[in-house]
């Protein structure tokens, strides 16, 4: 049986498909808003009607301003379809649909999304997206003249504007609050947060590719005699490890046990990323602009410390088990894994990170050039934290084996993820130990940073790619950690002991682009070496200052005795 729908009016029409995203796809939204706003007042009652009236209006307004009666059903069905998807993330995870999350959304690849499919959010997308969507185009809308249309639908729109003015005017001071305090509430409004970030991501200018890049930083010069022995750095870029779970942090389970055995290893307790996204991380931590001057939406304007490298003289090589590099490898080597088939190591969507290792161990030993590896692991990507670690790796039991991670407990949850940096720290150990083993022929370094942090519940939220400004520590707060060689040591006169003393100061990804340079005997105009960590541990500078704090201290004496 043919089913139809009567509407009296495109305004009516809008209206009511605005109310049904307002009542069935926005449960978060009403409950945040009501749990940050409410309290027994008339006020607080006057308030919340006035959400409520501006986000019916807004939402309504997405479809009120399409030029045709054709554009308008396309666009409903279509953000039925939308408001499906984010409804399902923000009431499963917590997520935020602000234009870092839709950024992330926009550049990430196939082998990422089939991570966060599962049967509840099909059957979701198909009952709360699909179906409605079809049904917009079982609306019988009456035969009026277009003239007629623009009238009523220019009426519905300044009525729309007069209410949703007189709603905030009447509640400015609630507004305040809740816009200023409470800001991430209004990135849950489904859909227009959705359509408002990605209006926005979009709009952002895009850099011409026949244009040459910005590079403050100047041609790139080493500063040290050739060597006896190459250099070979590894620069391993962490994926949503957050420094809570690392043991070396100070957490009481044992997830770091190789990396706490090797007395080398330098951790560094107070360090934070410059994103809460690997979108905005990764290209951010190997930027010269640091996270203030830093925007993503610049960023391929400029040249990056692996253009540096390159310019002075290295082999660099970018290796990816990840969803890309975020356009920082563009002029580089790379090596892409997602679609290697090791039958041991490439179990799940992606392979596990020792993959990217695999024909190290004898190159380290016929490397005859200075060298530069990046390695960007997949790390503790989530959902399914389970598929990031061989069995052998599964310790903390009984852990979530799910992408839907609200159906497991908190506890199945965290064992999951301690798995997955449980196994970082073989990778990284395997990584330290060949450098060890090649010692012989080369001075190796190991840095490693993670991008950004992970929820893990906390509050009711998972993931991460909140805004920064409001995002939980545990987003914010990541592993970093430096290995260097006896050999390398000696050729650079460090003292291990300064940089442990170094390691319990605060530090950020703004380090990152300078220690990298700093660690390959590399300057630019940009490098600072107060971000430097390996720049006031070299014995010469040591000397330096002791001596000048000698002299001063002499100084004081002197005048201190006239």
């Amino acid at each position: 049986m043919e089913v139809t729908i009567h509407c009296r009016s495109d305004v009516r029409f809008a209206f009511g498909v605005s109310l049904i995203w307002l009542a069935l796809y926005n449960v978060i939204f009403w409950e945040q808003t009501i749990g940050a706003m409410w309290h027994p007042s008339f006020g607080s009652a006057a308030f919340i009607v006035s959400v409520l009236l501006v986000a019916w209006c807004a939402q309504a307004l997405l479809l009120l301003i399409m030029p045709s009666r054709l554009i308008m059903r396309a666009a409903a069905s279509v953000l039925f379809v939308v408001a499906a998807l984010s409804s399902y993330f923000t009431q499963a995870y917590g997520a935020v649909m602000n234009t870092d999350m839709l950024r992330n959304a926009l550049q990430t690849d196939a082998l990422e999304v089939a991570g966060l499919v599962n049967v509840k959010l099909l059957l979701h997308v198909l009952a709360f997206g699909l179906l409605p969507a079809v049904l917009v185009w079982k609306v019988s809308l009456p035969a009026v003249t277009w003239q007629r249309q623009l009238r009523q639908r220019i009426y519905a729109i300044c009525g729309a504007l007069v209410v949703c003015a007189a709603s905030v005017l009447s509640c400015s001071a609630n507004y305040a609050v809740y816009l200023r305090v409470h800001k991430p509430i209004r990135f849950t409004l489904s859909p227009v947060a959705v359509v408002a970030s990605a209006t926005s991501v979009v709009a952002q200018p895009r850099r011409d590719e026949h244009l040459p890049l910005q590079d403050p930083g100047g041609v790139a010069h080493r500063v040290a005699p050739s060597r006896a022995k190459p250099l070979v750095l590894f620069v391993v870029v962490g994926e949503t490890a957050r420094a809570a779970n690392f043991q070396l942090d100070g957490y009481q389970r044992a997830t770091t046990p190789e990396l706490a055995a090797n007395d080398a290893v330098i951790y560094f307790n107070h360090a934070t990323s410059c994103g809460t996204s690997t979108a905005v991380s990764v290209p951010c931590m190997f930027s010269h602009l640091g996270r203030e001057r830093f925007d993503v939406n610049e960023a391929s304007r400029y040249a990056n410390v692996l253009d540096s490298l390159l310019d002075a003289g290295f082999d660099v090589e970018w290796r990816d088990n990840n969803s890309g590099c975020k356009g920082v490898c563009a002029r580089v080597s790379t090596i892409d894994y997602s679609n290697h088939r090791d039958p041991q190591l490439c179990k799940h969507s992606y392979c596990y990170d020792e993959i990217m290792l695999e024909d190290l161990g004898e190159r380290l030993h016929t490397i005859t050039r200075d060298t530069v590896i990046f390695f960007h692991q997949i790390g503790s990507h989530g959902p399914a934290y389970s598929e990031r670690y061989p069995a052998a790796f599964g310790r903390f039991k009984p852990a979530c084996r799910a992408n839907e991670l609200q159906h497991c407990s908190r506890q199945e949850v965290v064992n999951a993820y301690d798995n997955t940096i449980a196994y970082t720290d073989h990778v990284l150990s395997r990584q330290i130990e060949m450098l060890r083993a090649a010692a012989d022929d080369i001075d190796g370094v190991l840095i490693y940073a993670s991008d950004h942090g992970e929820s893990l519940g906390e509050q009711g939220v998972y993931l991460h790619g909140m805004p920064y400004r409001f995002a939980p520590r545990v987003q914010k707060e990541v592993p970093m950690l430096l290995w260097v060689s006896d050999g390398y040591a000696q050729r650079e006169q460090l003292s291990i002991g300064c940089l442990r003393q170094r390691s319990k100061a605060p530090i950020s990804h703004d380090a990152v682009y300078h220690t990298i340079l700093g660690a390959a005997e590399t300057r630019d105009r940009a490098y600072d070496p107060s971000l430097d960590v390996l720049s006031l541990c070299r014995r010469d500078l040591l000397s330096e200052n002791n001596a000048t704090g000698r002299r001063r201290s002499d100084a004081r004496t002197t005048l201190g005795e006239r």
